[in-house]
């Protein structure tokens, strides 16, 4: 399990419940496992009430350079799109940074109604699953009426870049870095990516408007009730970029119901060449990730590593 998760005894969360909502007393507490950085808890009140408790890492330690203030971003990236209406996101019922009860900082909201699609997506038919990628494609979209004057992670107030090349060079650069830190093999040499990323900066010249891009819209991030979408979660990683920056268009993720949603079925060349670009991105950070939480097994380094593999040699071979 990620060394990030702050977990906390019962009766610290009961205290932090009980403190936020005076009025509530808590009747049951759940941890819910299925994120890999925070801590969450499932807290229902005897009344009937209920809410989630996200508790972000007491310290940096198993955080990688692209992960900064991510629950600030987190909470920022729910209060925009509640308020632009664009996405259903829960609702900040409150945030804390005082650590006077707890020792990272949290925040409470409200929890949505139905499942993750990942949770029940093995039971659900072809046509239901289709919906529900259609109705993500569509979500995707209208993030990309939330704009910006600039690119960067929403938590990161000192790097923001007037460029998406600049902002997507960091973001590479940084994840090598990382793995060069924790002796990561690779399998191509980071000087190598850096040049190949220099050589290809006109690609990413076409796209001047910063939008915002959720980043990591995996169905364990996708809630459902009724066989539609309830709601969008994890907006930790939430970003300043370009869409298809999105996990949805990762090669291992994007399909045609998605892209059908999001109306776009075709791509460019210059459009694939940063798709894959992004592929390199995640994949660097999936087959890094592991040595900084201190995963059990190397099972995601080595899923991750044959997805990279094959996004470099479509970029060579643009």
């Amino acid at each position: 399990m990620a060394i990030t998760k702050n977990r906390q005894s019962e009766e610290t969360l009961k205290q932090m419940a009980e403190a936020v909502f005076p009025d509530k007393r808590t009747e049951k507490i759940t941890e819910l496992t299925e994120g890999m950085c925070n801590a969450a808890y499932f807290i229902e009140f005897t009344d009937g009430s209920k809410s989630v408790l996200k508790i972000a890492a007491e310290n940096n330690d198993g955080l990688m350079s692209n992960e900064v203030n991510m629950m600030d971003a987190e909470v920022k990236a729910m209060r925009i799109v509640n308020e632009r209406n664009a996405v259903k996101a829960a609702k900040v019922q409150y945030y804390d940074t005082s650590r006077t009860i707890c020792s990272g900082n949290y925040f409470f909201m409200e929890a949505l109604p139905g499942q993750s699609f990942f949770s029940i997506r093995d039971k659900l038919s072809e046509e239901e699953k289709s919906i529900i990628n259609f109705e993500t494609g569509r979500i995707s979209k209208k993030l990309t009426f939330i704009q910006n004057g600039y690119f960067g992670l929403l938590g990161d107030a000192e790097h923001q870049f007037k460029t998406l090349y600049d902002f997507s060079y960091y973001l590479i650069s940084n994840i090598l870095q990382d793995a060069k830190k924790k002796d990561i093999v690779i399998g191509v040499l980071p000087d190598e990516i850096l040049r190949q990323l220099s050589a290809d900066k006109g690609i990413f010249e076409e796209v001047t408007q910063p939008s915002l891009v959720h980043y990591d819209m995996w169905d364990g991030n996708i809630f459902v009730e009724g066989n539609h979408i309830s709601g969008i979660i994890d907006w930790e990683r939430a970003m300043w970029g370009e869409a298809f920056m999105d996990d949805r268009f990762r090669r291992h993720t994007r399909n045609n119901d998605f892209l059908r949603g999001f109306g776009k079925e075709e791509f460019i060349k210059e459009e694939m060449q940063r798709i894959y670009w992004y592929d390199v991105l995640l994949y660097l950070v999936m087959m890094t990730e592991g040595s900084y939480r201190g995963y059990e097994d190397d099972s995601q380094y080595k899923w991750a590593k044959e997805m990279f593999l094959a996004s470099w040699e479509e970029i060579k071979n643009e």
